[in-house]
């Protein structure tokens, strides 16, 4: 994702989103997110798009085998977690720091 600007994106790491596109579809269900990957404009969740990664033997791991991790998802197919239903973020400033509200109940997401 090759652009002029950096892009600017209403999720964090450690925040709960609710996935709304894909296989792992529950807009009941939040979820942690253990990365957000700025660049590709993707973010890795717990539990979500779970991979099965063949390894060889080497020298850190002697036993080699199956692992299974989680991938990226587009972080178009997320949702922020407000503490009752996903919602649409709205950042304004306060006292000169950036503060996101919900759109639907007009919370502050911490």
């Amino acid at each position: 994702m090759k652009t002029r600007f950096k892009s600017k994106y209403n999720i964090r790491k450690g925040d709960q989103v609710v996935v709304i596109a894909g296989d792992d579809k529950d807009v009941k269900k939040p979820r942690v997110v253990k990365e957000v990957l700025v660049e590709e404009g993707k973010v890795i969740v717990e539990g979500v798009n779970i991979i099965t990664k063949h390894t060889k033997p080497s020298a850190q791991n002697t036993r080699g085998g199956i692992i299974k991790k989680e991938a990226p998802i587009h972080i178009s197919n997320v949702m922020l977690w407000d503490g009752k239903q996903g919602s649409k973020v709205k950042r304004s400033k306060e006292n000169g720091k950036s503060i996101r509200t919900s759109k639907k109940t007009g919370e502050v997401i911490k």
